[in-house]
Protein backbone atom coordinates (compact mmCIF):
# COMPACT_ATOMS: atom_id res chain seq x y z
CA UNK A 1 0.00 0.00 0.00
CA UNK A 2 1.35 3.64 -0.98
CA UNK A 3 1.74 5.72 2.10
CA UNK A 4 0.74 9.59 1.74
CA UNK A 5 3.40 12.01 2.47
CA UNK A 6 2.84 13.13 6.06
CA UNK A 7 3.73 16.99 5.06
CA UNK A 8 1.23 17.02 2.30
CA UNK A 9 -1.31 15.17 4.79
CA UNK A 10 -0.72 17.67 7.59
CA UNK A 11 -1.29 20.88 4.88
CA UNK A 12 -4.48 19.07 3.91
CA UNK A 13 -5.68 19.02 7.42
CA UNK A 14 -4.68 22.68 8.18
CA UNK A 15 -6.45 23.66 5.05
CA UNK A 16 -9.38 21.50 5.98
CA UNK A 17 -9.44 22.92 9.66
CA UNK A 18 -9.04 26.75 7.93
CA UNK A 19 -11.58 26.20 5.43
CA UNK A 20 -14.02 24.88 7.98
CA UNK A 21 -13.61 27.95 10.17
CA UNK A 22 -14.25 30.18 6.89
CA UNK A 23 -17.33 28.42 6.22
CA UNK A 24 -18.50 28.32 9.83
CA UNK A 25 -18.06 32.25 10.25
CA UNK A 26 -19.23 33.14 6.68
CA UNK A 27 -20.51 30.79 4.13
CA UNK A 28 -19.01 31.60 0.92
CA UNK A 29 -19.72 29.71 -2.38
CA UNK A 30 -16.06 29.47 -3.47
CA UNK A 31 -14.79 28.02 0.10
CA UNK A 32 -17.64 25.49 0.22
CA UNK A 33 -16.31 24.44 -3.61
CA UNK A 34 -12.71 24.65 -1.94
CA UNK A 35 -13.78 22.61 1.13
CA UNK A 36 -15.27 20.02 -0.72
CA UNK A 37 -11.93 19.78 -3.10
CA UNK A 38 -10.21 19.50 -0.37
CA UNK A 39 -12.43 17.01 2.07
CA UNK A 40 -12.15 14.61 -1.56
CA UNK A 41 -8.46 14.93 -1.75
CA UNK A 42 -8.31 13.67 2.00
CA UNK A 43 -10.31 10.98 1.33
CA UNK A 44 -8.60 9.94 -2.00
CA UNK A 45 -4.60 9.99 -0.23
CA UNK A 46 -6.13 8.23 2.57
CA UNK A 47 -8.46 5.83 0.87
CA UNK A 48 -11.99 6.11 2.46
CA UNK A 49 -14.79 7.68 1.24
CA UNK A 50 -15.78 9.56 4.70
CA UNK A 51 -14.04 12.78 5.29
CA UNK A 52 -14.54 11.45 9.44
CA UNK A 53 -12.74 8.67 8.58
CA UNK A 54 -9.94 10.23 6.41
CA UNK A 55 -8.91 12.64 9.14
CA UNK A 56 -8.59 9.89 11.68
CA UNK A 57 -6.62 7.97 9.50
CA UNK A 58 -4.58 10.86 8.39
CA UNK A 59 -4.06 11.68 12.22
CA UNK A 60 -2.96 8.10 12.69
CA UNK A 61 -0.28 8.54 10.18
CA UNK A 62 1.31 11.63 11.02
CA UNK A 63 1.48 10.77 14.49
CA UNK A 64 3.29 6.56 13.64
CA UNK A 65 5.20 9.12 11.40
CA UNK A 66 6.08 11.45 14.56
CA UNK A 67 6.84 7.87 16.91
CA UNK A 68 9.08 6.65 14.00
CA UNK A 69 11.24 9.86 13.74
CA UNK A 70 11.39 9.86 17.88
CA UNK A 71 9.51 12.75 17.61
CA UNK A 72 7.42 13.54 21.42
CA UNK A 73 4.33 15.34 20.73
CA UNK A 74 5.64 17.92 23.27
CA UNK A 75 9.00 18.25 21.39
CA UNK A 76 7.13 19.65 18.31
CA UNK A 77 4.21 21.88 19.34
CA UNK A 78 2.29 19.13 19.03
CA UNK A 79 -1.04 19.10 21.65
CA UNK A 80 -1.67 15.50 20.14
CA UNK A 81 -4.97 17.22 19.55
CA UNK A 82 -6.79 16.58 15.80
CA UNK A 83 -6.07 19.48 13.69
CA UNK A 84 -9.98 19.36 12.73
CA UNK A 85 -12.01 20.29 14.82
Amino acid sequence: MLVPDPKIVRTLLTRYASLKIAQAERERAETARELEDVSYTLCVMMGTTSIDEAIVRADALLLATGRAAGVAPEADGDSGLSLAV
